[in-house]
């Protein structure tokens, strides 16, 4: 028997492979399934099964392709509907991997249709549970983001006597293994471990130690973070279904002309930037946004990019492939072609490059006084925020930059000084302001971190009003 998490880090996600003798299973797939393909001829074994856990809304699954290139069935739990075949699974309804029994166990809460996998061993022993989003390390999936007509706190509620009665009644040695880790907006606060024990999270996760149900709806409801925009949209292709991978790669793993890539341009094709973000300031196409494959790349386009328009890529050259795949996995498949040669190539065609200037933190702290038109925008979180920022500073968090309301309040003669907390983030809005038409900007290396640690520096860490 072997259990292996396929952990994505760019969308915290966690599949899972598990074989044994000659059958194998798969839960929660991406979207790209080759992987899972090749790991199953590589041991020798069939996959038997797909198992989801619910409609993911953060990323699109692999589900029906996967099925479509293996013939395994989809298993969902009892409560889904869906717009293609699958097999719904009786609450306690057992199937058989190799010499493992696998029990689907209905979880309510984070979803109507969520679902838990227990594996058994041989013996039929409990030795581990695939949570999906109804429990993670240190938290539980939130309840407000698919939920029909149901309120966050019905749905909580239900999530409190999943938890109550399936998943605390383990034995304490049973692994708990979520699909997600931290970093995800599927939870609150998610720990930093990727795995655990039953026994650990009773003892450790806030959400296992409510006093009462009334206390835990309390709990899980508040402090909710607004979900990604993308959430429905990534809920719905998995219920209704998406095209394939193959399908998408076709449309978009194209290379383009200097005049093919300027013609998709003027129809309305917006340019995004996969190279790292340290790179894209010192040179890029007029217009294009800033989303380096160095972070969390799916997660952003999807938070940022429109998904009723065509995409035409800037790569590094021999990473077109990997910018369509990752864009793919949260449902951005309008990509149409890529620059063959990336920059090189523009730039030799005789086309001009946009720059945005790179400041160190301390050329900020000199500034600050003889600058009256100085603007520091802060890109981070509101939460960040509070915990600590620049005197006089503007709190736009990232997500808001798309706002033409927002970006109506930003005077069009300041100096603007982005900055988030690292440098990945203030260049992807440096990027989406001078795409807006904000030209006189300069992005601040380091952020947040450098920038809280030089003397003479006017961090304050009282709430303001934001703007």
């Amino acid at each position: 028997m072997a259990v292996e998490q396929l952990y994505t880090k760019c969308l915290s996600e966690a599949a899972y492979f598990i074989h044994d003798g000659s059958e194998a299973a798969v839960i929660d797939p991406l979207r790209d399934v080759d992987e899972y393909i090749e790991k199953a001829d590589v041991l020798g074994v069939t996959i038997k099964y797909i198992f989801e856990t619910h409609f993911h809304a953060d990323f699109v699954s692999g589900h029906r392709e996967l099925s479509q290139k293996t013939g395994a069935p989809i298993v969902y739990g009892a409560q889904a509907n869906a717009g293609f075949d699958f097999h719904k699974a009786q609450d306690g309804e057992r199937f058989s991997v190799g010499n493992l029994t696998i029990e689907a166990l209905h979880t309510p809460g984070h979803t109507l249709e969520s679902t838990c996998y227990l594996l058994r061993t041989a013996g039929g022993v409990p030795e581990g549970i695939f949570t999906g989003d109804t429990l993670f390390v240190g938290d539980v999936g939130r309840p407000d983001l698919f939920s029909g007509d149901m309120t966050k706190e019905e749905l909580a509620g239900m999530l409190y006597e999943s938890l109550e009665t399936k998943i605390k009644t383990l034995p304490d040695h049973v692994v708990v293994y979520p699909a997600h880790g931290p970093g995800s907006a599927c939870g609150k606060a998610l720990g930093k471990e990727t795995t655990s024990t039953i026994g650990i999270q009773k003892e450790t996760n806030y959400a296992l130690k409510a006093e009462s149900k009334e206390a835990f709806v309390k709990e899980v409801t508040s402090g909710l973070s607004t979900p990604p925009v993308y959430f429905p949209l990534n809920a719905k292709l998995n219920q209704q279904g998406a095209d394939s991978l193959d399908t998408v790669m076709e449309r978009g793993n194209r290379a383009l002309s200097v005049p093919e890539f300027k013609q998709q341009v003027a129809n309305g094709a917006w340019i995004v930037d996969t190279r790292d973000s340290t790179v894209f300031t010192e040179g890029f196409v007029p217009g294009a946004i800033s989303i380096g494959l160095d972070g969390r790349y799916a997660e952003w386009a999807g938070s940022l990019l429109p998904y009723d328009k065509k995409l035409v890529l800037v790569t590094e050259v021999g990473k077109e492939k990997e910018s369509i795949t990752r864009l793919a996995r949260v449902g951005l498949d309008k990509v149409v072609g890529y620059l063959n040669g990336g920059l090189e190539t523009w730039l030799a065609a005789g086309e001009q490059p946009d720059l945005i200037i790179d400041i160190e933190a301390d050329e900020l702290l000199m500034d600050l006084p003889h600058d009256p038109r100085l603007a520091v925008i802060d890109v981070r979180k509101e939460g960040e925020f509070i915990e600590g920022h620049i005197r006089g500073a503007q709190n736009l968090p990232l997500t808001t930059l798309t706002d033409p309301a927002i970006l109506a309040n930003i005077p069009e003669d300041a100096n603007l000084y982005i900055h988030c907390a690292g440098g990945y983030r203030s260049v992807i809005a440096a990027s989406i302001l001078k795409r807006e038409g904000f030209h006189n900007l300069r992005n601040v290396l380091g952020g947040w971190g450098t920038m809280k640690d030089i003397k003479g520096m006017p961090v304050v860490k009282e709430k303001v009003k934001l703007n």
